[in-house]
């Protein structure tokens, strides 16, 4: 598995929606259940900045922190 973001208009009637501080993320039906408890930030570390995912259902994953096992 792996996390993918990506913008839609409209989220389907499967999507689930979350909203914090003016910000939608949408999550489709079939991911939502690998996804929950996930905690998703926006980080800045030096020169490097981006989306880090804190998921508790990770069993396993890549050393660039991008695909995972549940």
């Amino acid at each position: 598995m792996a996390y993918v973001l990506e913008f839609v208009d409209e989220p389907a009637a499967e999507d689930t929606v979350f909203e914090d501080k003016g910000v939608k993320v949408v999550i489709d039906g079939k991911s939502l259940q690998f996804l929950d408890g996930t905690q998703l930030d926006f980080v800045k570390e030096g020169l490097n900045e981006g989306f880090k995912f804190t998921n508790p259902n990770v069993k396993d994953e890549c050393g660039c922190g991008e695909s995972f096992n549940v």
